[in-house]
């Protein structure tokens, strides 16, 4: 069944998709509510508002790379730095500071308190082999945490086994972590905390804009002028600017530290998922270090008192509600051979990469610079490495 919405056009969008993905939507918020609270349920609302700007934005990280790469079309990357910007200007005071909010009585008790932290994590052998399986695997899976999250959600059946093999990478990486864990690496460090946050934001500004002036500088070498993004359409069908998407992402960003304390993630959820099946399959998965302390209760416990796996259940259904509006919802079950290999090569090294370099491009790229900390630049460059192989051997390859 269809409906007509546009004046003067015979667009129609499909009610099913639409009306499944809002129930969907609904049963994830009530269900996060009535199991783990408000919070849980605010992380839904959170998710939602993402998948919705990441897939009308088609705002991903993964096509950046590959762009300038393959093209040398720097606005991707220059979007996601406007990105980081906006986040930082308002996360570099507030994790300096140790800002407690004061959170709405009448939805957390009086007297509810939030007190904000980043991601700082060590720089070790780990987390650049890790970001470098990540990179790699990126380009043939066809995204990025968050893009296997929405391009699944938006209904493609080849990103679903990117996320499956995704989620059995975690699993795999959480299990061998404490290997890596053992390799040389030093000690975490935020310039946030070293540098106070000022200074800290126009170190990062002056690193950022001197790597998008370098782009746009050799995009109008090569091209002759910088490529110009389309307008934003409507704002519930789409399509949107970038920098809608990059706005209204930073804004989900921001609401995520004064919500849960803590900048956005996306793996980890993927790893607990991997390690819940494994459980209910009979695999003694707590006689690894990663699982025996504290994440043994997450295994044990309801998947919606995990913030981060809430949030992405509501990113699956924000994307699918942005497919469906945008009559885009088709999922294809005929796919071939080498759409098959990818994704599955793909989303084995984004899973065990990113539980290696403490993330993916959400969580240890984005969380990571906006919390000042060195990791989050190692990860980015030894990451972009790994892409910018995978583009080279994709070419040779013919694929």
């Amino acid at each position: 069944m269809t409906v007509s919405v546009a004046q003067g056009e015979k667009q129609k969008i499909p009610v099913t998709p639409v009306l499944v993905s809002v129930l969907l939507f609904v049963a994830v918020l009530i269900a996060a509510l009535s199991i783990a609270g408000s919070k849980q349920a605010m992380a839904v609302l959170l998710g939602g508002l993402a998948g919705f700007a990441l897939y009308h934005a088609s705002f991903g990280f993964t096509s950046g790379w590959r762009r300038i790469v393959t093209e040398g079309r720097g606005a991707g990357l220059r979007y996601q730095f406007l990105l980081i910007l906006l986040v930082s200007a308002v996360s570099f005071p507030l994790i300096a500071y140790g800002q407690y909010v004061e959170l709405p009585a009448a939805l957390f008790g009086e007297g509810a308190t939030l007190r904000t932290g980043g991601f700082v994590a060590p720089v070790g052998v780990g987390i650049l082999a890790g970001a470098f399986m990540f990179g790699y695997g990126m380009q043939f899976g066809g995204g990025c945490g968050s893009g296997t999250l929405y391009v699944a959600g938006g209904g493609s059946t080849r990103m679903c086994i990117t996320l499956a093999f995704f989620i059995f990478g975690s699993l795999l990486g959480s299990i061998h972590l404490h290997w890596w864990n053992a390799l040389p690496r030093f000690r975490a460090w935020s310039m946030v905390t070293s540098l106070g946050p000022l200074q800290a934001y126009l170190v990062l500004s002056a690193v950022l804009f001197t790597i998008g002036w370098y782009t746009i500088r050799r995009e109008r070498k090569l091209h002759g002028e910088v490529e110009q993004s389309q307008p934003t359409g409507s704002l519930l069908r789409g399509p949107w600017s970038p920098l809608t998407g990059a706005v209204v992402i930073a804004l989900v960003s921001i609401l995520t530290l004064l919500v849960l304390g803590r900048p956005w993630g996306i793996t980890s959820a993927f790893a607990l998922w991997g390690a819940k099946m494994a459980d209910l399959a009979g695999f003694d998965i707590y006689s690894y270090p990663y699982w025996s302390g504290g994440r043994r209760w997450s295994v044990e416990n309801s998947v919606f008192y995990n913030a981060t796996s809430v949030m992405n259940f509501g990113i699956m259904a924000g994307a699918m509600a942005a497919a469906a509006l945008a009559a885009r919802w088709r999922p294809v079950f005929s796919l071939r051979r080498v759409e098959i290999v990818t994704a599955i090569l793909g989303g084995l090294l984004m899973g065990y990469g990113a539980r290696l370099a403490y993330g993916c491009n959400i969580g240890a790229y984005l969380g990571g610079l906006i919390s000042g900390s060195a990791h989050g630049w190692a990860w980015a460059v030894s990451a972009f490495a790994g892409s910018s192989l995978a583009v080279i051997t994709k070419k040779r390859l013919g694929i």
